[in-house]
């Protein structure tokens, strides 16, 4: 009792000094990293030393690929801003509909699941919330609509590593997890853009007049997700899947036209945009897309050879270490920075301009960088301490056979404290396969089954972790400091917008989303495992 209760302790720190507390995020999750060290070289008995190699694991981590990825991706679009490119972009958007939860689906729904079946890392929630923020959104409901639209995708972001890491680590079909993962969360993707508007509009009550393009929207990701997976294997399923909403949620703007004043966008544009200046307006955005379409592993020629640009270093020098190997090229981050400045250079920015955009970029992020670096190290603290397995170890035990019901919140665990799909089915995933042989040694499908419950859930727990909110704060403060400023909100105004987005205001918000997701992963685990063989032959 007293070691899951010590093992916890991180968490149950992060919960209170966020959350009720509200401390400072970098200052809750600095004091939660000394913390996790001090636990774990004296209750945990683990050596300082390894343990701090093992906290140098976690720096780096942190800093490459994480925080490269945030800083590229904040720092494009700073320089949109900068060059007024922006300003193209808004009234590119406000053509498609003038209707805020349309605009909310497109942004927040259909290009941030594009934005994490491309990259991940983040920039899922960083891009769109600050493009939602610049076009006059609420920043709260902007991060808020962010975070909870990208709780379904991110099992498949940056073309699916988080599930093809998963299915190589456990020795499972990736074809058949990929599926089965699609399967579990088919009915949170149909209903999580419905929570998207209900977020914007202040209630479901503004469903009204776009509850077909919201479904559509919905079904736009579930259908193909789930086909795709089935057919094909789980690298294309969100990213094509995302082109389908952004095409759906387009069509229904335009054919399903809507027009209540209530959510109309707040716009006094009386120019149209040609399209060689909306080319050149979104080249920044265009070229990210063009450039991790070709570096990713769906071009093997070229990914090939720049993955063999790194370096391996051996810095944790625990049981089972491994040498950490940093990617110099092949990495969201290094192909975002180069579309930035290419972009910014059509856009007629100076490089004297733009690098001095990147100054501010990380000095607007320092306690951004703070923040993410405690994170990461006290989930590799934690991890290599034993108090994530014992953590985990402890929910089997206690819940015996309905375990299923409570498997989404170990994946969920494992994210919240990560920060990343990937490393959540790093740490739980074969957790789940021995879990799943002790309750039912003869039910041979049933790890394939936990294991993507353990994938899907990490994403709802992402919607929920210190490192995704960070994230969000480090994307829309500077968006939102650039719209007070060009729209000359007064001070009053300002304090309470700036005011609405510190940590524990977001944690709190984002709170119940976070319960009525897991909850419902729960149901469809528990009940829907009974069904495995089912889903196999319809399926598979």
């Amino acid at each position: 009792m007293l070691t899951t209760f010590l093992a916890l302790l991180p968490i149950l720190w992060l919960i209170v000094a966020l959350a009720i507390l509200k401390m400072p995020a970098w200052k809750a999750c600095g004091i939660a990293a000394i913390g996790s060290f001090i636990l774990a070289i004296t209750y945990f008995e683990k050596g300082a030393g390894v343990m701090f190699s093992g906290a140098l694991e976690g720096v780096a981590l942190a800093v490459w690929p994480i925080l490269l990825v945030i800083t590229a991706a904040i720092f494009t679009y700073n320089l949109v801003v900068h060059t007024k490119a922006m300003e193209t972009i808004k009234l590119m958007l406000s053509s498609v509909t003038s209707d805020t939860r349309i605009l909310a689906l497109l942004l927040a729904w259909g290009f941030g699941a594009f934005m994490e079946g491309m990259a991940g890392f983040g920039t899922a929630v960083a891009i769109p919330a600050a493009m939602m923020v610049a076009v006059g959104f609420d920043p709260l409901k902007s991060i808020l609509a962010c975070l909870v639209a990208n709780s379904v995708p991110t099992t498949f972001g940056s073309i699916a590593i988080p599930t093809t890491t998963l299915a190589s680590l456990t020795n499972l079909d990736p074809v058949h997890l990929g599926t089965f993962i699609s399967s579990q969360l088919f009915i949170l993707n149909v209903i999580a853009p419905f929570f998207v508007v209900g977020i914007i509009g202040g209630g479901f009550k503004a469903l009204k007049g776009v509850f077909t393009i919201t479904l559509l929207s919905g079904l736009a990701l579930a259908v193909p997700e789930l086909l795709i997976n089935a057919a094909a294997g789980p690298e294309l399923s969100v990213m094509v899947s995302s082109v389908i909403i952004m095409g759906v949620i387009i069509l229904g703007a335009k054919y399903l036209p809507t027009n209540d004043p209530e959510y109309k966008v707040e716009s006094t544009a009386t120019t149209s945009v040609s399209a060689k200046d909306g080319f050149v307006a979104a080249l920044p955005f265009i070229l990210i897309v063009i450039l991790l379409i070709l570096t990713s592993k769906l071009v093997p020629a070229i990914n090939g050879p720049l993955s063999t640009i790194k370096t391996a270093v051996p810095i944790y020098q625990g049981p089972g270490a491994k040498p950490y190997t940093f990617m110099w090229v092949a990495t969201p981050g290094i192909m975002i920075f180069i579309a930035a400045f290419i972009g910014g250079s059509v856009q007629k920015s100076s490089f004297g301009e733009m690098f001095g955009v990147l100054s501010k970029t990380f000095a607007n992020l320092k306690f951004t960088y703070l923040t993410i670096i405690s994170v990461v190290v006290t989930a590799k603290l934690m991890t290599y301490s034993g108090m994530t397995t014992d953590m985990a170890k402890a929910l089997v035990a206690a819940t015996g056979s309905l375990y299923p019901a409570f498997a989404p919140l170990v994946g969920a665990l494992g994210a919240f404290l990560t920060g990343s799909g990937t490393n959540a089915n790093v740490l739980f995933g074969p957790l789940q396969l021995a879990a799943a042989h002790d309750l039912a040694p003869e039910y041979k499908d049933l790890p394939l089954w936990l294991a993507a419950i353990n994938s899907g859930a990490a994403g709802i727990g992402k919607m929920f972790s210190p490192q995704s909110i960070a994230i969000a704060i480090g994307a829309v403060a500077p968006a939102l400091d650039a719209y007070i400023e060009s729209n000359k909100v007064d001070a009053a105004k300002a304090t309470q917008l700036r005011d609405s987005i510190k940590a524990n205001v977001i944690m709190v918000s984002v709170l119940k989303y976070f319960i009525i997701f897991i909850v419902a992963n729960g149901v469809i685990s528990y009940f829907g495992h009974n069904f495995i063989e089912h889903i196999q032959s319809f399926l598979l």
